[in-house]
């Protein structure tokens, strides 16, 4: 009876061996598995980055866009002022030249 469970205990202790054997390649991808999420995970992080920077960036043009178009705002009400000064002036210069025809 001893002689059988040496021969099963070897039996065991054999494919216990061949077992782990087997665990090596298995353990190098995944080992090359997290070398390559890692690196995935600096290109999520760098897309991210950029990502942000280009928000930053269409943010500030909005600003500035809209800064552009006050000032545009500005100009426009400050041209129409000077036409309607203008147009004042030449119906003054009429009146006046009518009055001395009519004398």
């Amino acid at each position: 009876m001893s002689k059988i469970v040496k021969v099963a205990l070897a039996s065991a202790v054999v494919a216990l061996g061949a077992g782990c054997t087997d665990l090596k390649p298995l353990q190098a991808e995944v080992d090359a598995l997290k070398s390559q999420v890692a690196a995935l995970q600096g290109d999520v992080g760098a897309a991210k980055s950029a990502a942000d920077s280009a928000g930053r960036t269409a943010s500030e043009a909005g600003s500035a866009a809209t800064a552009a178009q006050n000032t545009a705002n500005q100009a426009l009400s400050a041209a129409q002022a000077s036409q309607q000064c203008c147009d004042a002036t030449n119906e003054k210069i009429d009146r006046m030249f009518q009055k001395s025809m009519s004398k």
